[in-house]
């Protein structure tokens, strides 16, 4: 167990000497994610939505499938879309020359006008403790990527999944963070894939269901990022004021455990629901305003976790629209920031990226990097030769 957190130790005081460095990365403002869904009968068009993401200056999104209407609209516009690829098509993406023809019709017609930097091969494939989908997941990102290496249009697209917190065994502490046992093999092979191709780990992380179902033990303000006293991991010193940092973080070590270092955690999906039933406590309009807002506060701040703090966490907000065809609870259907009619469920402060005033908001965040990019150029050497004494100190104890 020593050796593993002297490994951590040393691998993250390079990861933090790599991200201290000016390398423009921190020097500006990054536009936060939204996730498109579309389970509904009433949402605007993608034109429409668009126009949406336009006014509020979003650059970023997600879609669970490959809608032509989507990507089409989208084309020549400024703002990423991340595609899915159904989880029902796994099996058959198995086979490479399946995999050629689907990206042949699915990607490579909208490119390049339209921006697609990622490709999510399933969805949170692992629930429940069900294996059958997850084994087909290797050679279904395999056959993606190569199909796309064939083609001749990998150079700006990923190949991962987003997995939800379920395929851990272990999160708290987060230095206790680990893979279940019976998908350790499986996911040993993906995290190669990841090295490899230098694609994220995605994992859709919802503090909301943790409260929710101990709501007594879970201080409420730890989840929605209010102050509070927080938690120190016992094995690192780590203080973590949310939980959500705390949950990337189990899932970095879980990959640490694996022997692997250097792929990204990122999040696919968080968010908190404006309403629920009876039994889902927490969920009200308050709580999910609460937890959206400050966490768009820390990520137009360019935060990173406690074990990288250097590294923006790059998070998508789920989700767009209140969607009311999808099943189950009440929640469900009430994760939108915005009504299907584009008013919003709650003042998250998106507003303030609006059309309306995006000239003195673009230049209110614009100045704040340049003046931290200048900082960042003064005392950079000084920080420099800080991590130097640190790295070496921590090699001379380590060794």
């Amino acid at each position: 167990m020593a050796t593993f957190f002297r490994r951590m130790a040393i691998r993250y005081i390079f990861l933090t000497l790599f991200f201290s460095a000016d390398i423009g990365f921190l020097g500006r403002v990054t536009s936060f994610g939204i996730n498109y869904g579309q389970v509904a009968n009433n949402l605007p068009s993608p034109n429409k939505v668009l126009e949406l993401f336009s006014n509020l200056k979003v650059t970023k999104t997600r879609i669970y499938d490959t809608n032509p209407e989507i990507l089409s609209a989208f084309a020549k516009s400024n703002v990423e879309v991340i595609v899915t690829v159904e989880n029902q098509m796994l099996i058959q993406l198995n086979d490479p020359q399946q995999a050629l023809q689907w990206v042949n019709g699915h990607i490579k017609p909208y490119l390049p006008d339209t921006k697609i930097t990622g490709i999510q091969v399933g969805n949170e494939l692992f629930t429940n403790g069900d294996t059958t989908l997850i084994q087909y997941l290797v050679p279904a990102v395999v056959n993606i990527h190569n199909a796309l290496v064939q083609l001749g249009i990998d150079s700006n697209i990923h190949v991962s999944t987003p997995s939800s917190l379920e395929v851990l065994q272990e999160s708290y502490p987060p230095s206790a963070g680990s893979f279940k046992n019976e998908i350790s093999g499986i996911m040993s092979q993906f995290l190669s894939f990841l090295s490899t191709t230098k694609a994220p780990f995605w994992i859709n992380a919802y503090p909301y269901f943790a409260y929710k179902d101990d709501p007594s033990r879970i201080p409420l303000d730890y989840v929605l990022f209010n102050p509070n006293e927080g938690m120190v991991d016992p094995n690192t010193n780590l203080h973590y004021d949310n939980m959500l940092y705390a949950q990337v973080d189990a899932v970095t070590f879980a990959i640490a455990r694996l022997n692997f270092s250097g792929i990204e955690v990122r999040v696919s999906e968080t968010g908190w629901p404006s309403k629920g039933d009876l039994n889902e406590v927490g969920a009200t309009l308050q709580n999910a305003q609460t937890y959206n807002r400050n966490l768009l506060r820390r990520q137009m701040a360019n935060e990173g976790t406690p074990l990288s703090p250097r590294m923006r966490l790059e998070a998508y907000f789920f989700a767009l629209f209140n969607e009311d065809m999808k099943t189950g609870a009440t929640s469900e259907r009430n994760y939108g920031l915005f009504q299907p009619d584009e008013t919003m469920t709650y003042n998250v402060g998106l507003a303030a990226f609006a059309s309306s005033s995006t000239s003195s908001t673009s230049i209110s965040l614009t100045s704040s990097a340049t003046n931290t990019k200048a900082a960042s150029k003064e005392f950079q050497s000084l920080f420099f030769w800080v991590f130097v004494c640190l790295l070496t100190s921590a090699l001379r104890g380590f060794v």
